[in-house]
């Protein structure tokens, strides 16, 4: 009834963006920071790291108080790019499986020139020599099918091959191994490569995915780093160096949209800026007047609570828009936006929320469902599963645990049995009902079956 409910919603609205031609569909950029809660941008009330370019998107674009995300990389990015929810398609972390199709398949498909530039880590990730890995490495998609047209990429192969992601970078571009170009940054390569792409495809409709590197662990200097004059020091780790991380990954959001103006794009051309998980647990960040430790890899608020921001110009009001969303939302609204819903082929768990950019109230979504179980991976063991549903006010986990997350913060109150209320009865009946319905096929083998972080079931 659920899927039924979405897909109907996604269909209700075909008519804000139908059959555009090509030369009406807008261009997309779709930037993703890589480790950055919400508590890490001025407009959301930081007050850690200088942010003005994201700041002024937010300003004059749409600001979403209720984005999440999973809690870790490879699940919100294999949610994301497929419109499933992790236990329909989970393998293994790293791994995006073959037989999805991704948001690249449905642009280009849509007539639109796509490109994705920044990090992968989605084809291989185990070490040779970690255990069970021969049972995974290799097994994910390569950035070549896809569905983009053109890729530059980090770590788009085996893990013992990726190099380094900022100082003297290595990356795969179409096919072409550049292995430590010694004096270059990785995320600038990344952003000239974007801009050139735009440049080269100018007058035809552009789908632009950027999942960014930044401010991704290692914290290594930046170029704005007073440090960098020293090449030596260019590789050196310290969390003192994320704030200048943040604040370069800002800059390069201003280099984008500098480059949309030259082409004279601004006005035709949707931003949108998301996060894949919260902050590093390594970092403490000032929001609000209150101290927030990063909440990476863990299901709670400051693990799953990132910013969204949406801005295009001419098309989209200043604003703040409270709906919830979630990873699973942006392919039907790629899908929408790009001028026509899903293919009926296509199984989502996502709701466009296309509808909301332009100023309708469209049917929002009235809980966010997570599976959440990162294993098996090298480096996983630190991990374990949590399934849980939330709305605006509450979460609950499938052992019975029940928060209190009311306002746009990071508030997370247990409720015990005696504070229990009429209120939080029917909020806990509500969501179980999410949490009951969400676990029915269609289910992945490993969702069905719970294994440790080297493949083997977990008794």
């Amino acid at each position: 009834m659920i899927i039924r409910v979405m897909l109907f919603v996604v269909l209700s609205f075909i008519g804000l963006f139908h059959s555009l031609s090509a030369s009406e569909k807008p261009n997309i950029i779709l930037i993703m920071a890589d480790d950055l809660g919400m508590e890490g941008l001025g407009c959301y009330g930081g007050t850690s790291y200088q942010t003005p370019h994201l700041d002024r998107l937010a300003e004059q674009g749409l600001r979403f108080t209720h984005a999440y995300s999973q809690p870790l990389c490879t699940p919100t990015r294999v949610q994301m790019m497929t419109g499933k929810y992790n236990q329909r398609n989970w393998q293994a972390f790293g791994i995006l499986p073959k037989s999805e199709k991704t948001f690249g398949h449905l642009m280009s498909a849509r007539g639109y020139k796509t490109l994705i530039a920044g990090k992968w880590q989605l084809t291989s990730y185990d070490p040779p020599d970690f255990p069970g890995s021969e049972t995974r490495r290799g097994t994910g998609t390569h950035p070549k099918d896809a569905g983009f047209d053109e890729y530059m990429l980090y770590h788009s192969e085996e893990t013992e091959d990726k190099g380094s992601r900022y100082a003297n970078p290595t990356f795969l571009r179409n096919g072409t191994l550049h292995k430590e170009l010694t004096g270059k940054y990785g995320e600038d390569l990344t952003v000239d490569y974007i801009l050139d792409f735009m440049n080269r495809n100018q007058n035809e409709p552009m789908f632009i995915y950027y999942p960014m590197a930044l401010p991704h662990w290692p914290m290594v200097p930046t170029p704005i780093s007073e440090v960098w004059s020293d090449p030596s020091r260019r590789l050196e780790e310290s969390t003192e160096y994320f704030p200048d991380m943040v604040e370069y990954m800002d800059q390069l959001v201003g280099r984008i949209i500098n480059g949309i103006n030259d082409l004279e794009l601004r006005e035709k051309t949707l931003v949108i800026f998301y996060s894949d998980n919260g902050t590093d647990k390594r970092i403490t960040s000032q929001f609000k007047k209150r101290s927030i430790k990063g909440g990476k890899g863990e299901p709670i608020q400051a693990g799953i609570r990132v910013p969204l921001i949406a801005n295009w110009p001419g098309q989209i009001k200043p604003g703040i828009c409270r709906d919830l969303i979630d990873a699973s939302d942006f392919l039907p609204t790629l899908a929408d936006l790009s001028g026509e819903p899903l293919p009926e082929d296509w199984f989502t768990d996502g709701v466009s929320f296309a509808p909301q950019l332009v100023g309708k109230k469209g049917t929002p979504r009235n809980s966010a469902f997570f599976w959440y179980d990162p294993r098996p991976g090298w480096d996983k063991d630190q991990f374990s599963r949590d399934i849980f549903t939330l709305d605006k006010e509450f979460k609950l986990f499938s052992d019975g645990r029940l928060f209190n997350i009311r306002g746009t913060g990071f508030r997370e109150k247990l409720i015990t049995a005696a504070d229990a209320t009429p209120e939080t009865k029917a909020a806990r009946q509500k969501l179980q009902a999410v949490i009951d319905q969400m676990m029915q096929p269609p289910l992945s083998a490993a969702a069905k079956r719970e294994v440790d972080a080297f493949g083997n079931p977990v008794k």
